[in-house]
């Protein structure tokens, strides 16, 4: 029987350089991460070993990768590239990803801006 479960990591944050204006590019903006990913935790919960799950570590290491390297125009792909590296990467069945930059420039001063994404293995 295969279990569907969720492993989750809330407020990954990182300093990237995207955004449409030059100012964003050049100057940085604080993005934040909420992370979730569906696996089958039964094995790991019953053995109690590190190597029978995804590691939270692991999974944010590829969130920061990705959010301070390559520049990108749009937040929409900017979270695609997250979720398609973690599919990639690890044994998992969906990502849910919410990405925000935080304090944006933005009329009517929101505290943040973003966008969910949700990606299934079967998508790809």
């Amino acid at each position: 029987m295969s279990h569907r479960d969720t492993l989750l990591i809330e407020g990954i944050e990182f300093i990237g350089h995207h955004g449409y204006y030059p100012r964003e590019r050049r100057d940085g903006c604080r993005f934040m991460v909420d992370l979730q990913v569906t696996l089958d935790a039964a094995v790991s919960a019953r053995s109690d070993d590190l190597e029978d799950t995804v590691s939270y570590d692991d999974l944010a290491e590829v969130v920061v990768a990705i959010g301070a390297g390559e520049t990108v125009i749009l937040v929409e792909r900017l979270a695609e590239q997250m979720c398609a590296e973690i599919l990639r990467r690890f044994p998992v069945d969906d990502v849910d990803l919410t990405l925000r930059k935080i304090t944006p420039r933005v009329a009517g001063n929101p505290a943040a801006v973003g966008i969910r994404l949700r990606r299934s293995r079967d998508e790809r």
